[in-house]
Formats: C-alpha cells, structure tokens, sequence
C-alpha cells in the first residue's frame, strides 16, 4: 500500500484571469484533508487536475501510486469523485443510477448503500427530476460512498444542504475517517465542516497554497494575545507576531507559532498581557490570508 494517495509537486495551470501557481501538496493515506479556500480561490480547479478532468501545464501530479496523465484511465475504480457540477437522470429514480453503478464497479457494497439510504432519508423509486438540491446532494454522495473507492475526492460536499442534512454529510464522512485504508478529500469554504472531521487542512488562496498541517498543529500554535501598552509606548516587532490590531493603548495580536517568549518580550517591554485565547479554524484562516495578501502588497 502507497503511505502518499495523493502527492501534487510544482503544479500550475495558467487560465485568462486566473493562474494556479506552484502547488504542493501531499495527502497521507488514511487521512481527511479539508481544503479550504473562497469561490474562486482555486480549490475546483486543483481537484479537477487530481481527478485527470484538466491537465496542468507544469508540475507533477500523483495519484494512489500512480502518474497522471499518463496512468488516469487505471484509477477509475479506486476514486469516487462528486462534485455539484454533476448531475444525474432526472427521468430515472434512484434505484435505477444504483443499479447502474452497481454494474460497473465491482466494490459495490449492498449492505452499505442500504444503510446510507436510511441514513440519509432517500426513496429508491422516486425520480430524480423531484428531489430537492439537499437529496440530489445526498444520492450523488450515497452513489460515491457505496462503491467504497479507496480515495474519495468531494468538491463542497454540503453546499446546498440545510444544517441537519449538513450534519449527516459530515457524520458519514467521520465514519469513513474509521477505515485506514481510505482517504478523503474535501473542498469547502465552511470552516466549521473542515474542523469537525479533518486531520490535514490545506489552505489555498488566489491559485496559492498558503499552509498546510495537520489540525491539531494549527489550533496549538495559533494563538491571540490581548494586551495593554504603556501610554506612549511605540510596540517593537515580536518574533512570530504575524497581525497586530491596536486601538489607542489596546492591541490585539496573532501569533502563528506561540511560545512563552512572546510573554517574555512583552514583560520587558512593560507590556500588560490581559489574556491569551485559542483560535477558531476560521480566525486562523482569515488571518492566514490577509497576512499573504498584505505581503503581496509590499
């Protein structure tokens, strides 16, 4: 078994108005990665190169083991793929699309597809053509999930979808996470969904990578210090202090790597530390992303 299911090196893909540049990233298998990004920011575009949809202009792309484009056609069994830009038959039910996936791919799990059927609510005999967005949502994955493809890759699995619908998205997404031998990649710019079930977050933001770590890397290390100056004190530069928002004597930083030594610096500059908090997935995301832009900007 490959350690890597999914390994991106130096990729790019120039359009008119929009360039993905110089990508890396490497997803373990086993893991849930949560690639996180606004529209636009190039997470569709990035998953259309994993899944062979697009070819890049440079760089290396790998996938379960394999070199794309040139081995894509021998990944089609192991990859489950769903996307909202994918449509079923409307004119057909859902058992008919179930019987049909079932035809083709031999790891087809009955018992499962069943079980994501109460799960997630869905009839076998009603037609596409009259589901809701959520259900459409739900069967497109439930069609994914069955085959049991040992990577899934979803582009905003839970756009579209009300929160208790939302929620079984992400539960079943939590169970998969059980199985070793499977790897799940998701795009979402829901940052709440990404921290419940993720063990890598990649950022991306304007056709760049901007972090990637495991989760738990992220919520330990970042940290935001509110302090009080002394009056008419000018603050010096702090090792690891990434943002500063200051109003008159209060400030407020963001530190991206936290230590003891940020308190330390602060106690010889006369600095009051008022509190130290954690940060949420989404404040760290934000942070991460006007701090890029600011260092494009000089």
């Amino acid at each position: 078994m490959n350690d890597i299911a999914i390994q991106l090196n130096d990729v790019s893909k120039a359009f008119k108005y929009f360039a993905l540049k110089n990508v890396d990233l490497t997803l373990p298998t086993g893991q849930i990665m949560g690639f996180v990004g606004a529209n636009g920011a190039g997470k569709s575009t990035t998953i259309r190169i994993i899944m062979g949809l697009m070819q890049a202009d440079q760089g290396k792309v790998n996938v379960l083991g394999r070199t794309l484009p040139y081995e894509q056609a021998n990944l089609k069994q192991e990859v489950g793929y769903s996307s909202e830009e994918m449509r079923l038959y409307g004119a057909k039910n859902l058992g008919w699309h179930m019987q049909f996936i079932k035809s083709i791919y031999p790891s087809w799990d009955d018992n499962y597809a069943k079980a994501l059927l109460n799960r997630f609510d869905l009839n076998t005999e009603q037609k596409i053509k009259q589901f809701s967005k959520g259900q459409h949502i739900k069967a497109q994955l439930l069609l994914v999930l069955a085959r049991k493809p040992k990577l899934l890759v979803l582009d905003e699995p839970t756009t579209g979808l009300d929160p208790v619908a939302r929620q079984e998205v992400m539960n079943e997404l939590a169970l998969i996470l059980q199985d070793e031998q499977r790897t799940v990649l998701f795009s979402s710019h829901n940052t709440a969904d990404v921290e419940k079930i993720s063990d890598q977050i990649t950022f991306i933001d304007r056709g760049r990578i901007i972090d990637s770590n495991d989760k738990e890397t992220f919520l330990e290390n970042w940290r935001r210090i509110n302090i009080e100056l002394p009056s008419d004190h000018e603050m010096l530069p702090m090792g690891h202090v990434i943002h500063v928002e200051q109003q008159g004597r209060i400030a407020s930083m963001v530190s991206n790597q936290f230590t003891p030594s940020i308190l330390q610096a602060c106690q010889q500059q006369n600095i009051r530390v008022n509190s130290v908090d954690n940060m949420t997935l989404e404040e760290i995301f934000l942070t991460s992303v006007m701090h890029r832009r600011q260092g494009e900007q000089k």
